[in-house]
């Protein structure tokens, strides 16, 4: 029997022919991430076991949780896995000024790729799919003993199969599109499995939709998501990765436990709501809101602000709307600047932030109180994720997320417009 494309790059990372679904291996890693807060866990584990790290250029430490830091505690853990980066030489520390959301900036700096096989101590690194790779989420101490020694072992997973066909509509995006997708399977409908995307209607997605959907397979429960790699997905590498470009495709008998047919012609503005991802509506009566934040690993890329601004330039933020804008990356906000986005933003009333996961978990820059409402381009909408239990978070794309701030209710593009 074939393998899926997830299968081979395992199999050619543990120096194997072939994998099959449920067999354990240990594999070589081209990178291991973590952040400002699971760095300090796996850093206390490497110190404990009187170890360095292997190879100071597999290992990435991104601080963009709680920075610029929130508190004494976001303080304390900087300052830990900043002593770290610098003892160990790791070559890839990113502080204030250089930091970006992890997810965002990894691809746009070059550090992961077609064919890689990556882990990080961040439950959606999964989004590294949209490039071909294979990635998924571990502990810190998994994380710990990768910087040590360069490996990580792996229950190989076993496969969903979403053939995709023809093209978004208008205000349609690939938020949209994996919303559909766990409200159809639900959020344990791919449980340590891959989300495999394949079709004719791949090459209608932009790489911003793609690292959308693959962000948000672990919200079905998958190990990882993944495309195949075709001409969008090598320009998007061209001048960032440096590393020689490993194209693996799954075989024509490769076995998918299920194959799902989407016409993406078909789908409409989709919103999560409270408290699951998988509590997904297409319609919906007069809600009103609090807050909108627009951001995160899984919305916080230039296109998604586009978005937001097409909608948002030239009008205001309904009264009583608090309207977070927050660039995933330095460089997006650069060009976000250059564009004329950011000025557009603020003269709508909205606030423009330095690249952070903040309010995305709750941790700063956009706490909900009780009984807040906010529509959200984040990727989670648990009880009390991103404030007071009592709270609500609405998952939805730019789009959407930006006519809810200007209609102070929740709202589609369409809506404002038409």
């Amino acid at each position: 029997m074939g393998m899926t494309m997830t299968q081979k790059i395992l199999a050619a990372h543990a120096g194997l022919d072939d994998v099959c679904a449920g067999q354990l291996i240990e594999a070589e890693l081209d990178l291991a991430l973590a952040n400002d807060i699971t760095a300090p866990v796996a850093i206390r584990e490497v110190e404990k076991a009187g170890g360095h790290v292997k190879d100071r250029q597999k290992v990435a430490l991104v601080m963009d949780h709680f920075t610029p830091n929130k508190d004494i505690k976001a303080a304390c853990q900087v300052k830990c896995t900043r002593a770290f980066a610098l003892r160990e030489g790791v070559e890839h520390f990113f502080d204030v000024g250089t930091m970006g959301i992890e997810h965002a900036l990894l691809p746009e700096q070059g550090l992961v790729g077609a064919g890689d096989c990556v882990i990080g101590a961040d439950s959606h690194t999964c989004t590294y799919g949209a490039l071909g790779a294979f990635s998924t989420g571990v502990g810190s101490t998994d994380l710990a003993a990768a910087m040590m020694t360069n490996k990580c072992w792996f229950k190989v997973p076993a496969a969903l199969h979403f053939v995709l066909h023809g093209a978004l509509p208008p205000f349609v995006t690939g938020k949209d599109l994996i919303l559909h997708i766990i409200g159809m399977i639900g959020v344990d409908g791919a449980l340590y499995k891959s989300m495999e995307f394949t079709g004719d209607g791949v090459a209608s997605l932009s790489m911003d939709d793609r690292f959308t959907v693959c962000n948000m397979a672990i919200e079905a429960g998958a190990k990882n998501g993944i495309f195949p790699v075709d001409e969008q997905t090598l320009a998007y590498m061209e001048g960032r990765f440096r590393r020689p470009v490993r194209v693996f495709e799954a075989d024509a008998d490769a076995h998918y436990d299920a194959t799902y047919e989407i016409d993406l012609g078909a789908l409409a503005p989709t919103v999560a709501f409270p408290h699951l991802p998988e509590n997904t509506h297409t319609s919906w009566e007069n809600i009103a809101i609090d807050q909108v934040v627009i951001g995160s690993c899984t919305n916080g890329r230039i296109s998604d602000l586009r978005q937001a601004h097409e909608v948002l330039a030239g009008r205001k933020v309904a009264k009583n709307v608090r309207c977070i804008i927050i660039p995933a990356t330095q460089e997006i906000y650069l060009q976000a600047m250059k564009e004329g986005l950011l000025e557009g933003f603020i003269r709508a009333g909205a606030v423009v932030s330095t690249p952070t996961c903040g309010p995305c978990l709750g941790g700063h820059m956009g706490i909900l109180a009780d009984h807040e409402r906010c529509v959200s381009t984040t990727n989670r909408n648990f009880v009390g994720r991103m404030g007071h239990i009592t709270s609500e978070v609405y998952l939805a794309s730019p789009y959407t997320a930006a006519a809810s701030a200007v209609m102070g209710r929740l709202a589609t593009a369409k809506e404002v417009l038409a």
